[in-house]
């Protein structure tokens, strides 16, 4: 999804460089300086996805490090990047579980594309969220949104992107799990699932 978005902005600025006033060379060597720093950012635009077998064993692991439910994170990682390891979102999060740039530094992770570092990092991260709020729901909605939207608001967010997601996550754990319908309170006030 991301490199579609990335090859459709692209063919949008190649549009307004044909067709608009001559590119003057500073705002041409802007324009490769950026694709070259993602592309470096990267490491390799090219690089393969991570097998479904490495990305398996390392929930395995890292669930059990962190004490928290292997389904769980294989939700958050359904619905943040489709289990693609080299997934980029337009906001700068990465890898695997999403991580954002000073998240990722904040927890130790010196490559969010590396399959291990993003898992662990962003494991534990959902952990320190499920330690907070004490609820499933308000600790997946402050892994969309943040943990100050979530305090601010007491509850969930209202921004209908975040009650989506944490619907969505809730379902897929639900479906990946044996807790049974976990998403019945999705969304909700701050009401929630109490963590196990």
């Amino acid at each position: 999804m991301e490199i579609a978005n990335e090859l459709a902005a692209i063919a949008r600025r190649m549009v307004e460089i044909s067709s608009g006033p001559a590119l003057n060379a500073a705002a041409f060597n802007r324009l490769i300086a950026s694709t070259n720093a993602r592309s470096i950012d990267r490491g390799s635009a090219v690089a393969a996805r991570a097998p479904r077998a490495e990305i398996e064993r390392v929930i395995k692991v890292s669930a059990a490090d962190y004490d928290v439910d292997p389904a769980l994170i294989e939700a958050i990682i359904a619905n943040e990047s489709a289990f693609d390891s080299n997934a980029t979102s337009s906001a700068g999060a990465r890898g695997l579980m999403q991580l954002m740039p000073q998240t990722a530094e904040a927890l130790g992770v010196t490559d969010s594309y590396d399959v291990t570092q993003n898992i662990r990092g962003g494991t534990r991260y959902l952990r320190s969220l499920l330690d907070r709020f004490g609820k499933l729901d308000l600790a997946v909605a402050a892994y969309n949104a943040g943990p100050e939207a979530v305090q601010k608001y007491g509850g969930v967010p209202p921004y209908e992107q975040t009650r989506s997601y944490v619907r969505n996550v809730l379902a897929s754990y639900a479906r990946r799990s044996q807790i049974g319908n976990v998403a019945t309170n999705a969304g909700s006030q701050g009401g929630g699932i109490i963590v196990p």
